[in-house]
C-alpha cells in the first residue's frame, strides 16, 4: 500500500470513528439520563412520529435528498475498496538520454536483474523484488530468505554494496531507496550419495 493510500485509510477512519465516538457518547448519556430534565426523555423516541409525519408531508424532497446521500456514500465506499487493493508498484521507468530522446525501461526486467543480483550470494535461497514509487524517484522493496547461519553484515553487503549501486547505474539516478525484509532459513543439507 502506498503512502497516499495510506494516509487516506487513516484521514477515512479517524471521521468515521470521530462520528461513532459522538454518536455512542450521545447514546451513554441520554441512557443514563444524564441530560437536562428539560430535553427529551430517555423513553421518548428522539423524533415523534407526529414530527416525522409532518416532516414527510411539508418537504418530499427529503427523501430523494436522503436516497442520493446513501448512493454518494455506497459509491465512495466501492471506491475505498477498490483502493485497497492497489499495491503501489511501478510498472515502467523512463530514462532520460537527452534532450530529445527517452527509454521506457519495464519495471519487472530491472527488479529481476537486481534479484539475479542478490541472489548470487550463497546463503541467499529466494529474492523477490518489486520497483516502487514514480518513474522520477522510483524505490525498491526486496523479500529475501537466506541462511540464519550467514551474518547479516554479509546479506547487507550483498545489497548495498552490489545490488543497489548497479541498479543506480542502470537507472541512470543517484538514489534508489531500498528495503530489504529478510527472513532467514536453516541452511540446506547436502545430500548423501549413495555408492
Amino acid at each position: 500500500m502506498d503512502r497516499k493510500t495510506a494516509r487516506g485509510n487513516r484521514l477515512g477512519l479517524l471521521i468515521i470513528g470521530l462520528l461513532l465516538t459522538a454518536a455512542g457518547v450521545y447514546a451513554l448519556v441520554r441512557g443514563t439520563r444524564l441530560l437536562p430534565q428539560s430535553w427529551a426523555s430517555a423513553t421518548e423516541p428522539l423524533i415523534s412520529p407526529a414530527t416525522r409525519a409532518g416532516f414527510a408531508r411539508t418537504a418530499p424532497w427529503s427523501w430523494g435528498a436522503l436516497s442520493l446521500a446513501a448512493v454518494v456514500l455506497a459509491l465512495y465506499g466501492l471506491r475505498w475498496l477498490i483502493v485497497q487493493g492497489r499495491s503501489g508498484r511501478l510498472r515502467g521507468i523512463r530514462l532520460e538520454n537527452g534532450p530529445g530522446g527517452a527509454t521506457d525501461v519495464r519495471a519487472d526486467t530491472v527488479t529481476e536483474a537486481m534479484a539475479a543480483e542478490v541472489g548470487a550470494h550463497p546463503a541467499i535461497h529466494d529474492v523477490t523484488a518489486a520497483m516502487t514509487g514514480t518513474s522520477a524517484h522510483p524505490a525498491v522493496r526486496l523479500r529475501l530468505t537466506a541462511d540464519e547461519t550467514t551474518p547479516m553484515s554479509a546479506i547487507c553487503e550483498q545489497i548495498g554494496g552490489v545490488a543497489v549501486p548497479r541498479m543506480r547505474q542502470v537507472l541512470e539516478t543517484e538514489h534508489v531507496p531500498a528495503v530489504a525484509k529478510v527472513s532467514l532459513a536453516e541452511p540446506p543439507r547436502p545430500r548423501r550419495t549413495v555408492a
